[in-house]
């Protein structure tokens, strides 16, 4: 009855036995029957207040009651209550103080324990073994060390260190306060020592600089008998902690294997595997624990964490709620932790919205990092406003918000709030200001490109670090300052301090930014010298600075080496070095060679080889990997989703781009801008305006990325003035300033749109100075219109900007093949001639002698074939389209310009009508000519240079030789 709280029946049946026999007191019946049975079954507050007023109303006051009703109170931390109790107790016995003391101990209230010692003494109590019990631990919770040694001095002379219970507490006492040797010589007096004592000392040695110690002592102690508790063993992991010693794992874990201990011990054991590195076999310990409880998913994800594997934290949060498991303090902290560095707002809201639930939102150590989740997720405001809303708080939380506000750009608002946080007194100490906040504020500096800044503050520290020296160098190159940092590497060889691998992880990138495949290779030569090659990191670091610089072979042997021990950064890092120097296959390959290896791809993987399926257009293994990503619970990742749009753009599958587009929970501006780009590739314009209309009712940024996607759109569809009207609202609403990319953009819009004028206007009044892209989408615009001059023109800059570009000479040549263009070779300049060109300053003199080789042709025979005018205009109007042809104004052009006996070479880019065929033998004949031969065109080369064969036909005084290429 009592233990179901069913309070009312409990104190009815104590009435009524009461009424039965009136012999019995009705305290004394209650204080030995019902009272201890009633307080026993108390789990909760509430009801142990209704029992308290029973007591009182029944007037009932022996001492056994009370003692429990203080006990019961200390366990719910109603101290306060506990103490009322007490005081409304006349002359409380020696049982009844220790009570009070151990009351205040248990509630961690150690300063009142030691002041209740102190009281019980003036009263003329003895202390006993039980209240030296408890007054070592009120001073082992203070770490109040001289206070505790005092007590050691009254229990020597009470003769109580010989007390097996006296000689655990000073063990533990001083273990935990860092005083080994007295911990030790303690120990080493005590007639008789238990588990307790074993347990105290090797808690004591897993803490010191040497905690082997600790491990010889667990030793020690199964060999003189005393059985190791779950404590004992719980007490030694954190030394093999420091030792990182994972055989001596191994063994604990095999010794563990064979006893039954409680899960305490299995969530140990998740901790140390986690510690010691190895995730794997902490995943194995927790999978194959029988009772799983809150404590033992916190611990798994506490150790995801600590090894950077935050999707798997991520995923062990989904299966914990899925298993209905309750999110605790720990496991709470991992996941915000996780979201954090994954940059999942929506995971990070979903589990603030489960700390709500659980109210552990308010506590400290979980409020911390979910504001640090917030800032690095981008809601800069609402992790301010969690700050500010916070209780109590520490340099921990001050400290993560002004990082945070560091690493996501606001360093203005961080100094505000390093001033703020010395106004309210919550300062470091002298020592910690003179050693720490300089090097915080040289990376504070660096990391928002505050480099005159960080120089200065580094130039005045009187003694500098390797993490102070790293943070210039990490910073130079993370802003893409590649020859700062390496300068600072160098300045820092030549100081006393050694480089670290940290050092490396910022160096070697700079390497890469540069291209500089010599230094890259003379920097790994030192990393192999100083032995830091066999860092995962640095390792990681030098096969992307190997890809990025172009040499894949070195890239493919540091990966392949069997000494290295691979991660999942490794693998993507390979992947992305495959993809970067356009083997994709090899990148496909990669990831399914990963999978074989029994790693698991994360977000980073799939954006890294997603790009591998869009390159080769291979949408089943694209559709492969989405099936991966949804299986892996990836698809809300923004970065992975992005990619997916990209890539079904890429392998011509627009509906589903679009379909994933929609149901994309977040979408950032990068989503936006893949989304307009694939309607750019497939020449959806209007598509791709009204997505960018929708962008800007949306409230999205928009950038420069986004420009040039909503411009090519409309370059492909011919938007001409829709692209005008875009290309304007850059600068004067957007204030992005436009970028040769976009100039680019806008001189091909109006090239295909034939609008040379305008083109050439814009190009004009670019305030830079047009490049390549410029240039060739001119040129491009001119080969669709067939406009040969103003190709001349582009190419002519395109020869300058890019000489060794064979490819617009490509491009020009198709133009000329297009309009047809005949040269001639006069005195060391060749002379080109266009069908129809009416603009050579001689065509007047031109036409006269054409008209005369006419008048002579027509009287040896010579008849016009009109067939081969493809115009449609009257029959007499067919002739005079005949005499536009090139090869006719080139010939008229070197007959007034050559002297008598010279030989004429025409070298034409289209095969020759029959009529132009049958008019150079007419000509032939008709001016004392005795040759007419015809030449083909065998290859185009740089400048125009022509290798041609000739076929040779009469003699005479001049030779005509007619060439053209192949059609």
């Amino acid at each position: 009855m009592c233990i179901k709280h069913q309070l009312r029946r409990s104190f009815t049946s104590i009435a009524t036995a009461a009424s039965e026999f009136p012999s019995l007191s009705s305290s004394t019946y209650t204080n030995y029957l019902h009272y201890p049975r009633l307080l026993s079954s108390c789990k909760h507050l509430n009801p142990l207040l209704q029992i308290h007023a029973q007591i009182i109303v029944s007037g009932f006051k022996h001492h056994h009651s009370i003692t429990h009703l203080i006990n019961l109170y200390s366990l719910f931390h109603k101290c306060d209550l506990a103490r009322s109790v007490f005081d409304s107790t006349p002359n409380p016995s020696r049982i009844l103080w220790n009570s009070m003391i151990r009351a205040y101990t248990r509630s961690k209230q150690y300063n009142e324990a030691l002041e209740m010692y102190y009281c019980m003494v003036e009263k003329g109590l003895e202390p006993d073994k039980y209240t030296f019990t408890f007054v070592l631990k009120a001073c082992t919770g203070a770490l109040n060390l001289q206070e505790g040694v005092w007590f050691h001095g009254e229990i020597d002379r009470r003769g109580l260190e010989r007390d097996v219970f006296i000689g655990a507490g000073l063990v533990d006492m001083y273990s935990k306060m860092g005083d080994l040797k007295r911990a030790r010589e303690v120990f080493d007096k005590m007639p008789k020592r238990d588990v307790v004592a074993w347990n105290a000392m090797i808690a004591g040695l897993s803490q010191s600089e040497d905690p082997c110690e600790a491990v010889d002592f667990f030793r020690s102690m199964q060999l003189v008998g005393v059985e190791p508790s779950s404590v004992s063993l719980l007490n030694l992991f954190p030394g093999i902690c420091k030792l990182s010693n994972i055989e001596l794992c191994r063994s604990i874990h095999g010794y563990v294997f064979r006893r039954d201990f409680s899960s305490a011990v299995s969530n140990g054991l998740i901790d140390l595997y986690s510690k010691c590195g190895d995730v794997d076999v902490a995943r194995r310990v927790f999978d194959q624990m029988v009772d799983q409880d809150d404590v033992s998913w916190g611990t798994m994800m506490a150790g995801y964490a600590h090894n950077g594997c935050f999707v798997e934290v991520l995923e062990l949060f989904d299966k914990m709620k899925l298993g209905n498991v309750r999110i605790n303090k720990v496991s709470a902290v991992s996941a915000f932790l996780a979201a954090a560095e994954t940059i999942d707002l929506e995971k990070g809201k979903e589990i603030h919205g489960c700390a709500l639930q659980q109210r552990i939102d308010s506590d400290i150590l979980v409020a911390t990092p979910l504001m640090v989740m917030y800032a690095k997720c981008g809601e800069t405001e609402k992790a301010k406003q969690l700050f500010w809303g916070l209780q109590g708080r520490d340099l921990v939380a001050w400290s993560a918000i002004i990082a945070a506000l560091v690493q996501t750009g606001y360093p203005e608002e961080a100094l505000s709030l390093f001033q703020e946080m010395q106004n309210q007194k919550m300062k470091p100490n002298r020592v910690t200001l003179m050693s720490i906040l300089p090097a915080s504020l040289v990376s504070m500096y660096a990391k928002c490109g505050f480099f005159t800044a960080a120089l200065t503050t580094f130039n005045r520290m009187s003694s500098r670090d390797i993490v102070t020296w790293n943070s210039l160098i990490n910073g130079y190159a993370q802003i893409g300052d590649p020859y700062n940092a390496i300068d600072m590497f160098y300045k820092l060889r030549l100081s006393a301090i050694n480089p670290d691998a940290g050092t490396m992880v910022g160096v070697v990138p700079a390497c890469a930014l540069l291209n500089d495949l010599d230094q890259g290779t003379c920097i790994h030569g030192l990393i192999v010298k100083l032995g830091f090659e066999s860092d995962c990191h640095v390792k990681n670091a030098l096969i992307d600075m190997y890809a990025k610089c172009g040499s894949l072979p070195s890239a493919e042997f540091l990966f392949n080496k069997t000494d290295f021990t691979k991660d999942e950064v490794t693998w993507n890092v390979i992947i992305a070095a495959y993809m970067q120097n356009g083997h994709a296959k090899e990148a496909i390959s990669s990831f399914h060679q990963m999978r074989l290896e029994n790693f698991h791809p994360n977000s980073v993987t799939f954006v890294s080889v997603l790009p591998a399926a869009a390159y080769l257009a291979a949408f089943r293994e694209g559709m492969a990997f989405h099936a991966c990503i949804i299986q892996m619970g990836f698809l809300s990742n923004t970065l992975v989703g992005n990619s997916l749009i990209d890539m079904y753009a890429k392998c011509g599958q627009l509906d589903y781009s679009e379909k994933l587009f929609n149901e994309m929970d977040h979408k950032d501006t990068v989503s936006w801008n893949a989304m307009l780009s694939g309607y750019a590739v497939h020449g959806h314009g209007d598509r791709a305006i009204a997505l960018f209309s929708l962008m800007q009712e949306s409230q999205v940024q928009i950038d420069s990325v986004s420009f040039v996607s909503v411009l090519s759109a409309c370059r492909h569809a011919g938007l001409v003035e829709e692209g005008r009207k875009i290309f304007h609202s850059m600068s004067d609403k957007y204030h992005i300033k436009p970028d040769l990319e976009h100039y680019a953009c806008m001189v091909d819009l109006l090239g295909r749109a034939g609008l040379f004028d305008e083109t050439l206007g814009f190009i004009k009044v670019m305030p830079v100075e047009p490049d390549a892209g410029v240039w060739g989408a001119l040129l491009g615009s001119c080969r669709m219109h067939s406009n040969v001059k103003l190709g001349e023109v582009a190419l002519d800059h395109l020869v300058k900007l890019e000489p060794r570009n064979p490819a617009h000479f490509v491009v020009l040549s198709s133009i000329y093949a297009q309009s047809g263009c005949s040269w001639v070779e006069l005195k060391n300049k060749v002379h080109a001639f266009r069908v129809g060109d009416k603009s050579h300053p001689q065509l007047e003199s031109m036409h006269l002698l054409w008209n005369t080789l006419l008048e002579k042709m027509e009287k040896i025979g010579y008849v016009p074939d009109r067939s081969c005018v493809l115009q449609n205009v009257e029959e007499e109007d067919k002739e005079m389209f005949l005499y536009s042809h090139s090869e006719r104004l080139a010939i008229t052009f070197a007959l007034l310009n050559t002297p008598p006996g010279s030989t004429i070479q025409i070298v034409k880019n289209l095969r020759v009508c029959a009529d132009c065929h049958t008019t150079t033998k007419f000509i032939s004949k008709s001016q004392p000519v005795g040759s007419l031969s015809e030449m083909r065109l065998v290859s185009i080369i740089l400048r125009m240079v022509f290798a041609h064969a000739t076929i040779t036909g009469d003699l005479g005084e001049k030779h005509i030789s007619h060439s053209h290429c192949i059609a």
